[in-house]
This record gives structure tokens, C-alpha cells and sequence, in this order.
């Protein structure tokens, strides 16, 4: 597919990587909507770009959201669920000073369940939904998975969120192909976002410490990613890892 020609919704794109695919995709003559639940960042995109609120954990605000993207783009081929949030911590935990036990809550796993994963799901439904009532071919539907999908330390709720939205990037494009619909997965490493800047010092430096190519990513890397992704017509149902090397 050639930029020019999408009309895209980006989920997350108020910060970090989506707004970065956001204004790439715009500096591209792409249409784009771009939705996320913080209206802080969406007011810092550039003009020519539609903007509203979204909580991809919310079905309802998925169904109203793709409906007011659609109308505003004159239509719909084109799909980034880059929404995601961390909540970490180890499943179970024995404090080595006063022997308490603690575990990972409820509410901090089920948050990422929601927005990571539930959201994809929402947000593909309803896309994939209105390409297909309105008959629009070809199109493309990018999940940002995560190199942390192979697993990783103290972090079981984004660990099953990450290797659930590439396992569903096989599952949709089987699923989709009859409609001319491609579905694809980008699985960065460590990059640079206002959510890795929050680890803890000592975390990111051990991780920093790992990746061969000797620097953590920047969004700019992930987008040259989605790029090819979407201008190749025979990438589908597959994972590409862009990490430095970190898990090879």
C-alpha cells in the first residue's frame, strides 16, 4: 500500500511511538485519526491530523471512535493498535527483609489485560467491520507487539498481552485475507518513550547493558518498521523484531 493512500487510525498516538507514526504518516499525505485517552499529547500533533478522545478499554468508545474516524477520513483502509500501558511487578514476591509475601493485584493485571490486549481486539473488530460493510480493499492492520512476548521478569500481564497481539497478527490475517485485509505485528525491544523512561535506573541500565547494537531504539526506528510493513504488499502474518539485537 502507498502512504498516500491511507486513511489510518493510530491508538495511542498521543505520545512516544504513535505520535511519532502519526506525524510520519501525515508528512506522507496519509489521512490520519488519532485517538488516545490523554487529550494532552493528541493537542500537540500537528494540524491536518484528527484527533479525539479513546479509551481502547472501553468497547463503546472503540464503536464511537472508528465511526467518527471513518466519517472524518471519508473512510477507513488502515489500522495502527499502538495503545499500551505497564503495570509491573513480580507475580509473587517474598520481601527479603520482613518475609512478607506479596503478590502482582488484580487491578495492575487486569489494566493491561484491558488496554494492551482488549483494546487490539476492540479496535481491529470495529475497523476490520467498516472496511469490510463498506467493501474497502486493500487494507492493513498493525499490532505493536513487544520482544518481551518471549517472556520476561516481572512482567506476566505484559508478557501475555505482547505475545497475544502477535499471535492474533497469524490468526487475523487467516482470517482476513478473503477480504484483502493484511494483518502484521512490530515487536520493538527497549525504546525511547516516556514509558521506558520511567523504569526504575537500575533496570534500564541492566537491559541497556544487553543490547548488542549499544543504544536503546528510538520511535524513528519502530516507524521505518510499520513503514515496511505497509508498503509491502506480501509482508503478512508475521512478526518483525526490532530490538538491536537484544534477544537474538
Amino acid at each position: 500500500m502507498e502512504l498516500q493512500t491511507l486513511k489510518i487510525i493510530i491508538t495511542g498516538a498521543g505520545r512516544g511511538m504513535g505520535a511519532t507514526f502519526a506525524r510520519r504518516l501525515h508528512e506522507a499525505g496519509a489521512a490520519v485519526a488519532a485517538g488516545d485517552v490523554d487529550p494532552t499529547g493528541l493537542a500537540e500533533l500537528p494540524e491536518g491530523i484528527a484527533r479525539h478522545h479513546l479509551d481502547v478499554s472501553d468497547a463503546g468508545s472503540c464503536r464511537e471512535f472508528v465511526a467518527w474516524a471513518s466519517e472524518q477520513m471519508g473512510g477507513l483502509n488502515g489500522l495502527i493498535n499502538n495503545a499500551g500501558i505497564l503495570r509491573d511487578g513480580l507475580l509473587v514476591k517474598k520481601h527479603r527483609e520482613t518475609g512478607e509475601v506479596t503478590t502482582l493485584s488484580d487491578a495492575d493485571y487486569q489494566a493491561v489485560i484491558n488496554v494492551n490486549l482488549n483494546g487490539s481486539v476492540y479496535m481491529t473488530r470495529e475497523t476490520v467491520r467498516t472496511m469490510v460493510e463498506a467493501d474497502t480493499k486493500p487494507g492493513i492492520v498493525v499490532n505493536l507487539s513487544s520482544v518481551a512476548r518471549h517472556g520476561n521478569r516481572g512482567q506476566t500481564n505484559y508478557v501475555a498481552t505482547k505475545a497475544a497481539v502477535a499471535a492474533n497478527a497469524v490468526s487475523w490475517a487467516r482470517e482476513f485475507a478473503r477480504f484483502q485485509i493484511r494483518v502484521v505485528a512490530i515487536a520493538p525491544g527497549m525504546v525511547e518513550t516516556p514509558m521506558t523512561r520511567a523504569m526504575p535506573a537500575k533496570a534500564r541500565d541492566a537491559l541497556l547493558a544487553r543490547i548488542p547494537c549499544g543504544r536503546i531504539g528510538k520511535p524513528d526506528d519502530i516507524w521505518r518498521a510499520v513503514q515496511f510493513a505497509i508498503e509491502c504488499d506480501y509482508f503478512n502474518g508475521r512478526t518483525i523484531d526490532v530490538d538491536g539485537g537484544l534477544v537474538m
